[in-house]
């Protein structure tokens, strides 16, 4: 049995970049940041943060990838599953690449949109008081007539 299943709850580090395959398949990229504590070498309580590189394409009649370019912004906070992917390539100079990044297949607002982005001190968990149950949407100023699917 195998199982490669990421779930993530982060803030966008960036704005997203939507681009489009040779095929014409949309293909929205952007990273994540989350928190977590540990001690430090001192023994004191520490955050660290991890980014993340995340990739969201449309699954079937889902306009995931392009829902995710549209709405999203720098700072929005996120809910996402996906799985782990690693890629290689050969880059300009010669040299060998390697990412591994994770392929969103769900992607959740967890924040109003227009909401602003918790201060640099304001760690991510704080500002999720109730994450949303496994298939609930989540609360959230927007009219469901506004977003297409």
């Amino acid at each position: 049995m195998n199982l490669n299943k990421a779930m993530l709850i982060g803030r966008l580090t960036r704005d997203p970049e939507m681009r489009y395959t040779p095929s014409g398949a949309p293909v929205t990229t952007f990273s994540l940041a989350t928190n977590r504590y540990g001690q430090g070498p001192d023994g004191e309580k520490k955050e660290y943060t991890d980014y993340h590189n995340i990739v969201v394409w449309n699954i079937g009649k889902r306009n995931l990838a392009e829902i995710c370019g549209q709405y999203l912004h720098k700072g929005s906070l996120v809910y996402l599953e996906g799985r782990l992917q690693t890629r290689s390539w050969e880059g300009q100079d010669g040299q060998k690449r390697k990412t591994t990044e994770i392929n969103a297949t769900e992607v959740q607002f967890l924040e109003p949109r227009g909401q602003s982005q918790p201060s640099a001190a304001e760690p991510v968990e704080a500002a999720v008081a109730a994450p949303a149950a496994h298939g609930e949407e989540p609360s959230r100023d927007v009219d469901p007539e506004d977003i297409p699917f």
